[in-house]
């Protein structure tokens, strides 16, 4: 805190951090290196004649559809529709997906 003003990052406990970030995609990385994300799903945009929409014009969405449904005091986590990266390659894709807190280094919240 710098003259009297909260900076961003400050004022705020984990737990509510957590709180706030329920039902957000987020990225979980876990001490072993292995990262978990949430799931890429690629839309393409249709072209319209009638609506003259050129999808050359939006290019590819590529929406995170993952997001973290729990977390408790321990850490133990709860995710849908998540990613496993090993290495930063794509090893799995999980419906659901419970990581234990103990395993956890790092929960960050994807915008």
């Amino acid at each position: 805190m710098e003259n009297g003003n909260i900076s961003q990052g400050e004022g705020k406990d984990p737990s509510s951090f957590l709180s706030d970030i329920i039902g957000n995609p987020v990225t979980v990385k876990l001490n072993s290196g292995v990262v978990y994300k949430g799931e890429r799903l690629s839309l393409s945009l249709i072209t319209a004649r009638s609506m003259e929409v050129n999808s050359s014009d939006f290019g590819w969405l590529t929406p995170k559809a993952g997001e973290l449904q729990s977390v408790d005091g321990y850490m133990n986590i709860a995710l849908e529709k998540t990613e496993e990266y090993v290495n930063g390659v794509k090893r799995r894709a999980y419906g659901d997906a419970f990581v234990r807190g103990n395993n956890v280094m790092y929960i960050s919240a994807d915008s």
